[in-house]
């Protein structure tokens, strides 16, 4: 995939934990100026985790980056863990994290995919801490995204998919995979078996994020501790509908909350796993946001057209007081 050139930050200023319950300590970082506009950066899966590589986005001169390892997640502990960890968990952690960094509203919150998800449930429950969203991928958290994601997947990898149901027992006509394989990935003590498991259902997502093939990112497979925070975590909200009522974000007076925010919607045409419709239906919604639909590009973040047109919200909202 092509390189994008994006903002090169320093080390960040500050790393450290946070402790939000008796299970879970919260890894986050933070980059930029100390007393910069500050932006905090969701993830996706769930269950992704961050790196330095999310703040290439955010003008290191103007932008304080909070990037925050949600529960389960990249550095937080304990790894892929599934206990206490709800879409409600998450919101009540990012208010957490803004008291404990002393910071009285953000600026933006920048969220891509799953990501985008808890940016709207995260907005909707604290609209006054909200200063701007930049939301890429967009996903509501419905059981339909869900079923057209598996469909998505049968249609157009239908090698890839085969590796998951290779782990399934042979299923009625209505069996629930989704569930059947979110045990076969969190329950059991062969954790080689769980494992294999769960590099099958990451590399099928991985395949489907990007409108070319990038076999680069495929090593990501190596990861013990990614594939299964990956897999399991994904798979928790999966079959919870991602804690959240049907459509809750769409609802006349969720949307009323935030309809005061400037938001910008940043979307690929050919998103097999977010598809564009979900986008328009947000659009619609909150007619004063600003939809890019980027031709010839996928899921990822990290396509270069997208990647560059994220750049550019990030530029504008800068300006924002």
């Amino acid at each position: 995939m092509a390189t994008n050139v994006g903002y090169a930050h320093e080390d960040a200023f500050d790393e450290g934990f946070l402790q939000v319950d008796q299970i879970h300590n919260l890894h986050y970082e933070q980059y930029g100026p100390r007393d910069g506009k500050p932006v905090i950066f969701l993830h996706g899966g769930p269950g992704a985790g961050t790196s330095k590589a999310n703040t290439a986005f955010f003008d290191p001169a103007i932008y304080r980056v909070v990037l925050l390892d949600q529960r389960g997640a990249g550095k937080s502990t304990p790894c892929a863990e599934i206990r206490e960890n709800t879409t409600q968990h998450l919101v009540a952690d990012i208010e957490a994290l803004r008291t404990h960094l002393g910071i009285p509203k953000w600026h933006m919150v920048f969220g891509g995919s799953w990501g985008s998800t808890l940016s709207l449930a995260y907005s909707q429950a604290h609209p006054a801490m909200v200063g701007s969203l930049v939301l890429r991928g967009i996903y509501l958290g419905s059981r339909e995204e869900g079923v057209w994601a598996e469909n998505a997947g049968a249609a157009f990898y239908p090698d890839v998919q085969g590796e998951i149901l290779d782990f399934l027992p042979p299923l009625e006509e209505h069996a629930d995979r989704t569930r059947r394989y979110y045990e076969l990935t969190t329950q059991g003590d062969d954790r080689a078996a769980r494992l294999a498991a769960a590099r099958a259902w990451n590399k099928r997502e991985m395949c489907m994020s990007t409108a070319k093939p990038d076999p680069e990112a495929l090593k990501k497979l190596d990861d013990e501790d990614w594939v299964m925070s990956h897999a399991c975590l994904e798979l928790h909200y999966f079959v919870h509908d991602c804690f959240l009522e049907p459509m809750q974000f769409l609802k006349p007076e969720n949307i009323a909350r935030i309809s005061h925010i400037p938001t910008s919607l940043v979307q690929g045409r050919l998103d097999l796993l977010c598809p564009p419709t979900y986008a328009w239906k947000l659009h619609e919604a909150l007619p004063q946001s600003k939809l890019y639909i980027i031709n010839g590009a996928g899921h990822s973040a990290l396509e270069p057209d997208t990647f560059k047109q994220l750049k550019a919200v990030c530029d504008e909202y800068a300006k924002l007081e």
